[in-house]
């Protein structure tokens, strides 16, 4: 990046690792899948943290796993909608859904039972399953957001019980491996690279207490992983869209869509959807991850629209404001080096799909059609206020919504004998090419008189 852009970002990070006493602070801005500038303070081993230096990344774990149940769903293997008994049977809370799960809307308590599962070594499933008793289910289920990462332990174990095998050996097979991420690991120094050590900063001095970084057992998948900058790159990429051949971007996109909202009075900041957080900052919704672990910060976020995104750590229980710097340097980079639009080039259209753009009537409200590369139609009110949803073709003069208040709901085009459009049915909205034309199925009829004064 520019060097004005880089002294910008260099502050913003030094000033956060003063001002949150971080023993070090490393971070990089990632656009269009590659890191653009990264920057770090204080020290590890002695040493200025690199892109290499391992970070515990806590919940964004989480974020990983949700990847694996997504592409279990994307194979058929279960749907969102199942009761988590159809996989794992023999818990308390088996009416609860995969959904549910995901977007913290299970109802389920937020830590395990006994002693702070963060802090202290884990036990296996079988111990889990057996502390969670019906008292451990405090909401019910659907009826709002409450983080749990029991929750997530629980999905660990949905993956292990569809797939056949340990979640962790799906999640390096399946997901890890595929992007590159070969530095992301359970424990650290497993690939003989330099690990921060994990600590607590006194409140009134400024002296370090190790923070202690046990196996989580059963309870792993919440927050077990550590990473570095060049990994968690490649995942926030990811999270953006730039998928590989791990999930189909469609599928990404879905695992961004808010399923619940943090709902905490006033505007809703924050939400969650299905393995991704969500914040709304400065004009920007952003979708990533952050992380916490005794010892540990961590935050993964990027734009999709601008696919400038970003990715910090810091080795501290408390103190750094991790999600507002990893937002803070999307914005400083977006603010200084706006990213270009693609250019504009021609695309081919089928005469058949040109035919049916331009005006179209819900009634009297005129809206128009648009062709779109691939086949796909958008269709937006003339005068920019309404219902606005894009669609793609699925044959036979059919298309589905996307998005909007048409999202999955079907466009089918009514066309006389010799073949000319004359309507469109969506979702029982019947669009016409004059206002309420009486040659078409106008739900109700059109009055045989007609307009009058």
């Amino acid at each position: 990046m520019l060097p004005t852009t880089e002294l910008v970002l260099n502050r913003r990070v030094a000033t956060e690792q003063v001002a949150g006493r971080a023993p070090s602070l490393a971070a990089a801005v990632v656009r269009d899948g590659e890191i653009t500038w990264w920057g770090a303070r204080g020290t590890v081993d002695g040493a200025r943290p690199d892109r290499t230096t391992q970070y515990r990344i806590g919940s964004i774990t989480k974020s990983i796993v949700a990847a694996a149940v997504l592409r279990l769903r994307d194979e058929g293997l279960l749907d969102l909608g199942d009761p988590l008994d159809k996989h794992v049977p023999g818990t308390t809370f088996g009416g609860s859904t995969i959904a549910q799960l995901l977007s913290h809307t299970s109802g389920l308590t937020s830590e395990s039972p006994g002693a702070w599962w963060e802090r202290s070594p884990g036990g296996g499933w079988t111990d889990l399953s057996a502390s969670l008793t019906p008292d451990e289910t405090k909401h019910r289920p659907g009826r709002r957001f409450h983080y749990s990462n029991v929750g997530y332990g629980v999905l660990g174990r949905l993956v292990t019980a569809v797939r056949g095998a340990d979640w962790l050996d799906v999640v390096r097979a399946e997901i890890l491996e595929p992007l590159g991420m070969r530095h992301t690991a359970p424990m650290p120094g497993e690939h003989g690279l330099t690990a921060a050590t994990g600590y607590a900063v006194h409140p009134f001095a400024d002296v370090l207490l190790p923070e202690p970084a046990h196996d989580a057992g059963a309870m792993a998948p919440a927050g077990q992983l550590w990473s570095t900058l060049d990994d968690l790159a490649r995942w926030t990429a990811f999270t953006g869209g730039r998928t590989g051949d791990v999930l189909d971007p469609g599928t990404v996109a879905e695992m961004r869509e808010a399923a619940t909202v943090d709902d905490s009075g006033g505007p809703w900041t924050a939400g969650y959807g299905l393995g991704f957080q969500l914040i709304q900052a400065g004009g920007k919704r952003l979708a990533g991850h952050t992380g916490s672990m005794p010892g540990f910060l961590a935050c993964t976020l990027i734009d999709p629209a601008t696919q400038t995104g970003a990715v910090t750590f810091a080795n501290t229980t408390s103190g750094v404001g991790i999600a507002g710097l990893t937002a803070d340097l999307i914005s400083i980079a977006d603010d200084h080096e706006p990213p270009l639009p693609a250019e504009w080039t021609p695309s081919p259209v089928e005469p058949r799909l040109l035919e049916l753009t331009g005006l179209w009537h819900w009634g009297p409200k005129p809206y128009h059609l648009y062709a779109l590369p691939d086949g796909w139609l958008n269709l937006t009110p003339a005068d920019g206020a309404g219902r606005a949803s894009r669609f793609r073709p699925i044959g036979d003069d059919r298309w589905l919504g996307l998005d909007g208040y048409y999202a999955g709901e079907t466009l089918t085009v009514g066309r006389v004998s010799d073949g000319t459009p004359t309507y469109l049915d969506l979702a029982t909205f019947v669009f016409t090419r004059t206002p309420y034309d009486p040659n078409a199925p106008v739900p109700g009829g059109v009055d045989p008189e007609g307009w009058r004064a």
